[in-house]
């Protein structure tokens, strides 16, 4: 039966590899949800810089004689 999840196959050196191992010994997951769970917090990790620079270049050019009021946006 094929598996409902895509597959991906990572390369680690031995210390990586011996911390995650580690780590998911730790928390009585399996390697592969440990990884997972890693990877799904590097991406929020990356979203979060990334609209933490839209907000810096947004706020570099706020105005407040242009903001909006309350009232005007509700």
């Amino acid at each position: 039966m094929p598996a409902k999840n895509p597959r991906i196959n990572v390369v680690l050196e031995k210390p990586i590899y011996n911390s995650v191992r580690h780590l998911a010994e730790k928390e009585g997951v399996s390697l592969s949800l440990k990884v997972r769970d890693l990877v799904k917090e590097a991406l929020e990790m990356e979203e979060d810089i990334a609209l933490s620079k839209f907000a810096e270049k947004r706020e570099k050019t706020f105005t407040k004689a242009k903001a909006l009021k309350h009232s005007e946006v509700w």
